[in-house]
């Protein structure tokens, strides 16, 4: 009889990921886990059964722009994929985003909306890059307190009921670059009507939300980021249509496919103003929190993922004579895939809940100083991680990894944005530079690892721990010895960036291990020395 492979199959995502339930029992208080655990199942269920299905079989839909109707009218509309027009409902009722801002888990709301997010993201077709401008825009208009703007946007952005939720663009990126921003040519000018703005946004990703947060320059403005303003528009007006928007194409990308990311012409779009006419580069500074750490667990919920994939295909793969999961060296692959992940999302999940304590006032003074830091460092290490281990998945898989019906290549594809969108790695360690000068933020930084490795006791964990330490160590000496060197000080950015990274996903990967020691789990000794024996080969400065 002719042999047929058997492909990968899921379970329940939520009871088969071992680290997460390990987490949040630990860092959530067991009513609030009760409380969230029917949910996190339910979610579990879908991301592994029905919604990982229906990924498989729309593997080759995409969204199309159609530009006119049969009688040459202009229409400019986005026909989405069906498994996108589910996920918008599907995040709407889960509270997907509404979590992070609901009263009833006080300062473990983040924690509580990330862990929804992680058991079900990677079988959403991407639609986590529309809800991660959505919840950055809410914190962003919150935040600068323009209370005509909450009034109007925020009930919406943040609901529940998916006949009245929004989704926010995002509109930065003109065709003088991304990172640039304070090169932008868009022009705002005052009209009778109110404020207009005229230009390109040359990479808008969900360009069917309902409103965006977009930069322009007021005109007679000077040049730069300060001379910019971040403007608030609705995409569409009050009759349907087009609030002086044209969408001359949707983007041909390498993965994110499902993600309508369109070029968009602004002539004439009424928008308000969302705080002052100027400074509208660190105007976006709550926005870019939000959205990197969405970056940064979604990341970590990627690697999941695949080693979930690669977990199960070594059970069903036989080769010379016995599974895989039976190979030293398989086994032994999967563990520093494993490994890789639990230092992703220790450390996104560390940075979210720094993100939750300080917008509820629970924040230490060294928390509220290192939480900037802390979310540019987990978002530049995770999105290099992500890619490292959707590539091993692949590997794993042999032929079948590079084969696209087995929906196994769109792992690597849509890694790849991870750390190119909300600023490359040399671009977030530039900012890092830069955050490490803010008044208490390079203590409260030590404090984030010094705090976890203080917990450490077992000598099993030492080690680890010790490894953890000294790459600390050495990138605080680097600094010292590079003050006043700027260009050796930029050279060296991208290296001090990852040593951090790594040595604070590896302590809280050790603390992580002894508090399960202490409730007689020995499950993540294994990943965390795997953990540190990669520490060896962290980037030093």
């Amino acid at each position: 009889m002719a042999f047929f492979q058997e492909p990968p199959r899921l379970g329940n995502e939520w009871e088969g990921d071992a680290l997460l339930r390990e987490h949040l029992a630990l860092a959530l208080p067991p009513d609030v886990l009760r409380e969230v655990e029917p949910e996190l199942r339910e979610l579990g269920a879908l991301s592994g059964g029905a919604l990982l299905e229906r990924q498989l079989a729309e593997r080759r839909l995409e969204p199309e722009l159609v530009s006119f109707d049969p009688w040459g009218h202009r229409i400019d509309e986005v026909r989405l994929t069906p498994l996108w027009r589910e996920a918008a409902a599907l995040a709407a009722r889960h509270g997907l985003v509404a979590t992070g801002y609901e009263d009833r888990f006080g300062p473990h709301a983040r924690t509580v909306q990330f862990a929804l997010l992680h058991v079900v993201e990677p079988s959403l077709d991407l639609y986590s890059c529309p809800l991660a401008m959505t919840d950055g825009a809410a914190r962003t208009l919150l935040d600068h307190g323009n209370q005509p703007l909450v009034a109007r946007a925020l009930p919406r952005l943040t609901s529940r009921d998916p006949a009245a939720a929004w989704t926010s663009g995002q509109w930065m990126t003109e065709r003088t670059g991304g990172s640039d921003v304070g090169r932008a040519e868009t022009e705002a000018r005052q009209t009778p009507e109110g404020w207009r703005l005229w230009g390109t946004k040359w990479f808008s990703s969900a360009a069917t939300s309902e409103m965006a947060l977009a930069l322009a320059r007021p005109e007679g403005n000077g040049p730069g980021g300060k001379g910019l303003a971040l403007f608030y528009l609705e995409t569409r007006l009050p009759d349907g249509r087009w609030n002086g928007l044209r969408l001359e194409r949707l983007k041909e990308k390498l993965g994110t496919r499902k993600l309508p990311t369109a070029e968009v012409a602004l002539e004439g779009a009424l928008a308000t103003p969302v705080a002052a006419l100027s400074g509208g580069v660190k105007a976006i500074a709550p926005m870019l929190n939000i959205t990197r750490l969405w970056n940064s667990v979604c990341a970590a919920a990627g690697m999941r993922r695949a080693v979930a994939l690669v977990e199960d295909w070594g059970r069903r793969r036989v080769a010379f004579r016995a599974p895989l999961a039976e190979k030293p060296l398989h086994r032994d692959t999967l563990l520093g895939m494993e490994a890789e992940r639990t230092g992703a999302l220790l450390l996104s999940f560390r940075a979210a809940a720094l993100q939750g304590r300080v917008e509820r006032g629970a924040a230490t003074p060294a928390e509220a100083a290192a939480r900037r830091a802390l979310v540019l460092l987990a978002k530049l290490t995770t999105g290099k991680q992500a890619v490292a281990v959707a590539s091993e998945a692949l590997e794993c898989f042999g032929g079948a990894g590079y084969v696209e019906d087995t929906g196994l290549p769109r792992l690597l594809r849509d890694a790849q944005v991870l750390p190119i969108w909300e600023g490359t790695t040399d671009v977030l360690s530039l900012e890092l530079l830069r955050a490490l000068r803010e008044p208490g933020a390079g203590e409260g930084l030590a404090a984030e690892l010094s705090g976890p490795l203080a917990a450490v006791r077992d000598p099993a964990l030492r080690p680890a721990a010790e490894a953890a330490a000294r790459a600390a160590a050495h990138a605080r000496a680097w600094l010292s010895a590079t003050a006043g060197q700027p260009e050796a000080l930029e050279a060296g950015a991208r290296r001090l960036g990852l040593t951090l990274g790594r040595a604070l996903q590896l302590g809280l990967a050790c603390a992580h291990a002894q508090a399960c020691f202490d409730r007689g789990n020995q499950r993540p000794l294994a990943p965390v020395l795997r953990l540190a024996q990669h520490g060896a080969d962290l980037i030093h400065p």
